[in-house]
């Protein structure tokens, strides 16, 4: 798994690579920016997007206009994600379990942005656009937490997944050099480890007999068939170092 991983990593870095060597034939718009904002996580400790538990999330990219409507963008991020049985208390067996987990992860990763409408065209009545994007990408994740209550491996862990990045926003153009944009993107991970519990972990005991301590009536464990997500939502900013190409205006 961990070969196949790495091939997918390289082939993935050398198409990226590919894409923003220059091209003589196209003269293609060249954008740099960043951006800040929040990230949070869904899985077995919090079943749906969390408002009330985000943390910092930023953003390094580089992107490449082909036309007036579709763009191949590049980029680093970074996110803290963290959960807990003891805030969420999604049942009673979530609370008993009292598992929690925070963590780091760095995503590398490349989407295509399709743009509903023509903002950046000089005769344009428009200097916005929604654009939605969909992607590839790996990330690598490192955290401490528990399973369960007492978890005798209690502390630090890691793994490292391929990822799915997709999502809307909007953006809006300041100037012909600088563009505003505010994005969601959900990521679809193959991975069920980034809050310690999974599916293939041994069986957890969960609900303590009270007429027999040493006996359970129940176990606790991750499940296989549904993986952790996590989302990031942020401002970004860019700046052209190319002078903006006038395509064919409709």
């Amino acid at each position: 798994m961990k070969k196949v991983n790495f091939r997918i990593y390289i082939l993935f870095t050398l198409c990226i690579i590919g894409a923003f060597l220059p091209v003589t034939s196209i003269a293609q718009v060249t954008d740099f920016g960043g951006g800040i904002g929040a990230a949070a996580y869904s899985g077995e400790i919090v079943r749906r997007l969390d408002q009330g538990r985000v943390g910092f999330q930023g953003t390094l990219f580089g992107r490449r206009n082909f036309d007036n409507v579709w763009s191949l963008r590049a980029g680093l991020s970074f996110g803290r994600i963290s959960a807990a049985d003891s805030l969420t208390q999604l049942d009673p067996a979530a609370i008993f379990r009292d598992a929690y987990f925070k963590g780091d992860i760095y995503e590398f990763s490349a989407v295509m942005e399709y743009h509903f409408l023509d903002y950046t065209h000089p005769q344009s009545r428009f200097r916005y656009s929604p654009y939605g994007f969909f992607g590839l990408g790996y990330a690598f994740y490192s955290g401490s937490g528990r399973s369960f209550a007492n978890d005798p491996e209690e502390g630090e862990y890691s793994t490292n997944t391929p990822v799915i990045p997709f999502g809307i926003g909007v953006k809006y153009r300041l100037t012909n050099k600088w563009t505003l944009a505010a994005e969601l993107g959900f990521r679809a991970t193959f991975s069920d480890l980034f809050d310690k519990i999974d599916g293939t972990s041994a069986t957890i005991p969960r609900f303590p007999d009270p007429n027999n301590p040493n006996q359970v009536t129940g176990i606790n464990k991750g499940n296989y068939s549904d993986k952790d997500w996590y989302y990031f939502f942020g401002l970004t900013i860019s700046y052209s170092f190319n002078t903006i190409k006038c395509y064919n205006y409709n």
